[in-house]
């Protein structure tokens, strides 16, 4: 059962049993031992026809096309609305935890606050806690599930809602016209694109390389406009998890993860809008003992209804897809498959421990024995 905040296991010298992960899961590589691997763009120039925009949107298709994970500043969000985001987002994990279980949403709850996250069915719990709320469409905004505390949170977390829906379809021009469509043929795609803010918060751990604050996943929307803070934490793959990375954070920027809708499907198996041309990024969350970590992920993704189908066959292709199918039912079968996954493993483990047992003895009458 999850504690009702980690805040109470966060100063024990040894990791509760529902943290600890399978060797396999466990990390690689260190929460701070950055690599420069992930591109850095600048986006200054791109509301402009011309060279520039021409040369930045190369530079985002060729990072689409190797990682499917890139970092942008200069990207028009204000400097002081990300500060006070941020400082926002540290003073509600600060808060008493009979304060943060206000607004718990487990039971069902559409939006607010939890500790961890694992699929239904897993047992090995996430190291982090979460607070987070749908933003688009602003008709389906219920403010009852947006954490009222600290002071300004409903009125500041609007505003950055705002803009980082701004951003993210002022990305998925560049994707659009990367794939000879029209500017506006991905936000199309989406319909009435939906958004949902999650804000994690990463506690220090006291056995750090036991788990993980967020395992191996691909994201299943259409992009996500993740920002970190400066400690570190977020790693990629692009090697199936035989080598993994940690992302330098960079100040003020926003990482850009490619999710499932946009490039590839379910399990890696199925390819969606852009027929397998763009990579996901296949990412998780490392944690440490030192400090404590947050970041703010926006996930942009289609509405329930919207046709998931490839918008460009380049020739030589087949699409993936046999037919058209709705987001709901392309979300529905990759949480079916990862779920499949993950009692598949589960069993797995619980045979091989089965099988490792010692023989009991076979224990005999004493007159057999001296016999």
């Amino acid at each position: 059962m999850a504690p009702s905040t980690l805040t109470e296991l966060a100063g024990k010298e040894t990791l509760q049993a529902s943290f600890v992960r399978d060797e396999d899961e466990r990390p690689k590589v260190a929460y701070n031992q950055f690599s420069d691997e992930i591109p850095v763009i600048s986006l200054a120039g791109i509301n402009y026809v011309g060279e520039k925009r021409a040369e930045i949107c190369q530079k985002i298709v060729e990072a689409c096309e190797n990682w499917g994970i890139f970092q942008v500043v200069d990207h028009g969000v204000d400097t002081k609305l990300i500060s006070e985001m941020t400082r926002l987002a540290r003073e509600f994990f600060a808060l008493p935890a009979e304060d943060k279980l206000r607004f718990d949403m487990s039971g069902g709850k559409k939006g607010g606050f939890i500790v961890s996250s694992h699929l239904q069915g897993e047992t090995v719990q996430d190291w982090r806690e979460i607070v987070t709320y749908f933003s688009y469409p602003i008709k389906s905004r219920d403010y009852s599930r947006w954490p009222d505390m600290p002071e300004g949170w409903i009125e500041v977390t609007k505003e950055y809602s705002d803009k980082l829906m701004g951003l993210a379809c002022k990305l998925l021009e560049v994707l659009s016209e990367a794939m000879g469509l029209e500017k506006e043929a991905l936000s199309k795609a989406c319909v009435e694109m939906d958004q949902k803010v999650v804000v994690n918060f990463y506690p220090k751990c006291p056995q750090p390389d036991l788990t993980l604050g967020l395992k191996r996943h691909t994201d299943p929307g259409t992009i996500t406009l993740l920002l970190q803070d400066q400690v570190g934490g977020l790693q990629a793959t692009r090697d199936n998890g035989n080598t993994w990375i940690t992302v330098q954070p960079v100040e003020g920027a926003f990482v850009v993860n490619l999710g499932d809708h946009g490039h590839l499907g379910i399990n890696c198996d199925e390819q969606y809008l852009s027929n397998g041309r763009f990579k996901n990024a296949d990412h998780q969350a490392v944690v440490n003992s030192d400090c404590s970590r947050l970041s703010i992920a926006t996930f942009q993704n289609p509405a329930p209804d919207a046709t998931v189908y490839p918008l460009k066959i380049r020739e030589g292709e087949k699409p993936i897809l046999e037919e058209p199918i709705t987001f709901a039912e392309m979300y529905r079968r990759k949480m079916s498959k990862d779920l499949e996954l993950a009692m598949l493993k589960k069993l797995a483990k619980e045979q091989q421990m089965e099988t490792t047992k010692k023989p009991e003895l076979e224990t005999k009458p004493l007159e057999q024995i001296l016999a």
